[in-house]
């Protein structure tokens, strides 16, 4: 299945029956595992820069970094889509932009995600001209924590509730075959889901409850496998002791030499 197919097989998944799974992948072991495990999407993440590299965010991650690892996780993927993240400073304008999706193509992603509303709708659509499948994100954007702060919920004012909204749309209107969602309240998750016709992927959208907001999930892969102990989201849940287990083998083995 070629890098179309595969973006309107995710597409065609809007309200169905099955809920998209996403997970992160920054090199070959890893990315064969959960190919084999049947995820739908794998994503290059430039979170690669803290749980991988030791960044404190993702704003250190050059496109380098990105082809690099985006290369390894290819060779391990048979079936699901790969998604290569565009790091920060990499698509500033529409030329730039299509140049940095053409790398991570030619490095093995199928499609390529880049954060922001409005204002990259020029850039998406020339990435999309060429051929590329185009996922959007929208709400929280790591890449601007700098700028902004800190990593905040969105979407808690009528205003910022509206622009989040009109940019769901536009990104949709532009081409995109899905929209992550990150970080907003769970009401306006649940509103762009409904009212748009490609599908949400969300990440920090769920409600206390943990009620779904979105057509699917995207996870840190080190979250939900326990790898990465020293900083877990407030929203993440993993699902085992990856670094537990590490460091007993270590030790194990150490005492084993002595």
């Amino acid at each position: 299945m070629n890098a179309h197919d595969k973006a309107k097989a995710i597409t065609s998944m809007k309200g169905g029956k099955h809920r998209i799974s996403a997970l992160t992948a920054y090199d070959y072991p890893t990315a064969r595992i959960l190919d084999e495990a049947g995820v739908d999407m794998i994503l290059v993440g430039d979170s690669l820069g803290m749980v991988v590299l030791g960044f404190p965010d993702t704003t250190h991650v050059t496109l380098e970094m990105m082809t690099h690892h985006t290369a390894a996780v290819a060779r391990g993927v048979n079936k699901a889509l790969i998604i290569g993240d565009m790091p920060i400073n990499s698509y500033d304008t529409p030329a730039q932009a299509l140049a940095t999706a053409q790398a991570l193509v030619q490095a093995g992603a199928d499609a390529v995600k880049l954060e922001g509303g409005i204002r990259q709708l020029e850039k998406i659509r020339a990435i999309i001209e060429a051929g590329i499948p185009v996922i959007g994100h929208h709400g929280m954007l790591p890449q601007r924590v700098l700028e902004e702060g800190g990593y905040k919920k969105k979407g808690k004012t009528k205003e910022e509730f509206s622009a989040i909204l009109e940019g769901a749309f536009a990104l949709q209107e532009a081409g995109c075959f899905a929209i992550v969602l990150e970080s907003i309240v769970p009401e306006l998750a649940e509103k762009i889901t409904a009212e748009l016709t490609i599908p949400t992927i969300g990440i920090g959208c769920k409600p206390p409850s943990g009620k779904q907001t979105c057509d699917g999930e995207v996870a840190v892969i080190s979250d939900v496998i326990g790898s990465y102990p020293w900083f877990v989201p407030p929203f993440a849940k993993p699902h085992t002791d990856v670094a537990g287990e590490i460091k007993k083998a270590a030790q194990l083995y150490i005492g084993s030499l002595r």
